[in-house]
């Protein structure tokens, strides 16, 4: 008799020690360490450059949408955690008020490392595409790169790629002009 592989449950979850973080994807648990400064930079950073006009209306921006660190998300059968996501909040009028969120954002960004390249690339960036994630961001603090795509059909579409000190306007926030330089820890 085989015994059947059991299937990560979200409970799971809640034994992990604090420094790392779990997703299940597929029905396998993966877990990462928490992200190292020059990648916890980069996130922050785009974060507040992003947030600060889109998600908080503020110098000049348009606001419209909430920009949330690390939202946990419960996407069919999986749970991901992208670094950043936004959704409009025409879709999202109000935050959830579980500790999770069953809508799929309008915008994920994930932080590449080498403990989540692959994961992130080759796992996660289908699922969003299936569960109809319009945009995704994929910014290599290694390679100061960012690349952006869009989602055509339940495929990226690979709309661009910036690095260094570029200076961009990229969907779905280009109603304002990024300095990736920011990004960056020399």
């Amino acid at each position: 008799m085989t015994t059947a592989e059991r299937l990560a449950r979200y409970e799971d979850l809640f034994g992990l020690p604090d420094n790392v973080v779990g997703e299940i994807i597929a029905g396998e648990l993966h877990t990462h360490p928490r992200p190292a400064p020059a990648h916890a930079r980069a996130s922050s950073v785009l974060g507040n450059k992003v947030g600060t006009p889109f998600d908080q209306g503020e110098g000049g921006g348009p606001g419209g949408w909430w920009i949330l660190d690390e939202p946990e998300l419960h996407l069919s059968e999986d749970i991901l955690v992208p670094d950043l996501a936004g959704w409009r909040r025409e879709r999202m009028p109000a935050l959830p008020k579980t500790a999770w969120f069953e809508m799929a954002p309008d915008w994920v960004c994930e932080v590449l490392s080498p403990a989540t390249a692959r994961t992130d690339r080759v796992l996660k960036l289908p699922r969003y595409a299936a569960a109809d994630v319009a945009h995704c961001w994929l910014i290599d603090p290694d390679a100061r790169t960012l690349e952006a795509y869009a989602n055509q059909d339940g495929r990226w579409l690979l709309l661009g790629t910036w690095g260094g000190t570029d200076q961009a306007a990229i969907d779905p926030f280009a109603a304002i002009t990024l300095d990736l330089s920011g990004l960056w820890v020399d």
